[in-house]
């Protein structure tokens, strides 16, 4: 997930500002992944995005806006994407991941 470290820019619409994030999907065993945004204790912030949970094929890329109200843009402190995992039978254990970047 990139930039590491996102800054938050006011959007087009008033009281909103937005960030955009790339991600990239490098595990052959994951198609989905959600997005979350968190404060420093890791309580989640109220947010808004295309999609909360995004379809990516192995191999692709896809980039989107992350939107938070003003007075949410000082606790919003992690912006993360979590794998999610269908059950296959034949797989013993799969590993779901929370990849995060952290604003500056």
């Amino acid at each position: 997930m990139t930039p590491t470290y996102p800054k938050w820019e006011v959007s087009h619409v008033e009281g909103v500002y937005k960030t955009t994030i790339e991600m990239f999907n490098k595990r052959r065993d994951v198609g989905w992944y959600e997005i979350g945004v968190f404060d420093d204790k890791w309580h989640p912030v109220n947010f808004v995005t295309s999609y909360r949970l995004f379809n990516m094929p192995y191999l692709s890329r896809i980039k989107f806006d992350v939107y938070v109200a003003t007075p949410d843009v000082a606790i919003a402190t992690y912006v993360c994407s979590r794998s999610k995992l269908r059950e296959v039978r034949e797989q013993k254990s799969m590993v779901s991941s929370r990849i995060c970047s952290k604003f500056k």
